[in-house]
């Protein structure tokens, strides 16, 4: 069985065929997939999917780009039972704007971003930690039966570097949610390798456990990691041509310590590059991954599975 470990279907890429398309699943072998909030917004459809979908799981908390989606009066509560679409309109439902989930991603570089640069110019930096009553929400979310992480939460200095100090409080708020709440983080890092790293041991990341989304560093900081018991996530990222890099850190990296993901919409394998990506496609993922550590698909599919059901608590 494959496990996705990290994906977005809430996405407004999926909403003429979400349904169609996660009903195939089953006979492909998908068995889990765990869908990742960003936005404010996404919260609410995130669980959504949880409660339509049994082989859907979800990881609630905030990327660090979408800080500013986070409403001073709408609460998730009042999004629930919202069609599951990211429209412009139905953002503006959760007083985020018309460019909530609006994501692009720059494929050269093997890393995803969270919306353009002209989108994120219009963020105000601000400065501060999330809100006392975001924070009992996300407590509430993440108390669901199939909540299995914070996230995806971390840093991201690709756009907006002005307001590092206010990335770096949400980050280790929701990293000491998920210790209180005893769950694994999903991490997302972009051009942040230095404040990332050192956020980590600050907080003693090791005693919370979780998963190095979408991993794009170097084997040096990918050791660091790995010493501190956390997982890398792989996607079709390996199989392009310039990955020189992740290739190298699949090499070094323990087996164990390795899950698939897909990030889909995004970052979609060769050959189905610049495509619309989704958990279908995983299959390629794993025989690069087969390929490089001398193993077996079937092999690398067993290993992560169970690697994800490990990391995940399920």
């Amino acid at each position: 069985m494959i496990f996705d470990t990290h994906a977005h279907y809430n996405d407004r890429a999926f909403d003429e065929d979400r349904a169609l398309l996660l009903a195939e699943f089953p006979d492909h072998g998908i068995g889990g997939v765990v869908n990742a909030a960003a936005s404010y917004r996404s919260l609410a459809l995130t669980r959504q999917l949880t409660e339509q979908y049994d082989f859907i799981y979800g990881a609630y908390g905030i990327h660090p780009s979408e800080i500013d989606t986070v409403p001073g009066v709408v609460k998730i509560s009042d999004l629930t039972g919202l069609p599951i679409v990211e429209s412009e309109d139905d953002a503006d439902l959760a007083g985020v704007g018309g460019d909530a989930g609006n994501a692009e991603h720059v494929g050269d570089g093997g890393v995803d971003s969270r919306g353009t640069k002209e989108a994120s110019s219009d963020k105000k930096s601000g400065s501060g930690e999330p809100p006392v009553w975001f924070l009992e929400e996300l407590r509430d979310l993440c108390r669901l039966n199939k909540a299995v992480a914070v996230g995806e939460i971390g840093l991201d200095y690709h756009w907006d570097k002005e307001n590092k100090k206010q990335q770096i409080d949400w980050f280790e708020c929701q990293i000491e949610q998920a210790r209180q709440l005893l769950l694994p983080i999903i991490i997302h890092s972009r051009e942040a390798a230095e404040d990332t790293l050192a956020t980590a041991k600050r907080t003693s990341l090791g005693d919370v456990g979780g998963v190095m989304h979408c991993f794009s560093y170097s084997v040096e900081l990918a050791r660091e990691y790995l010493n501190m018991g956390l997982y890398l996530g792989i996607g079709g990222v390996l199989t392009f041509k310039n990955a020189r890099k992740l290739r190298e850190v699949v090499a070094y990296a323990p087996i164990e310590q390795l899950v698939i993901e897909t990030d889909c919409p995004y970052l979609a394998p060769t050959p189905h590059r610049g495509e619309r990506n989704c958990s279908l496609y995983l299959p390629l993922v794993i025989e690069a991954i087969a390929e490089i550590k001398g193993m077996t698909a079937e092999e690398v599919e067993a290993v992560t599975w169970e690697n994800a059901k490990r990391l995940y608590g399920v």
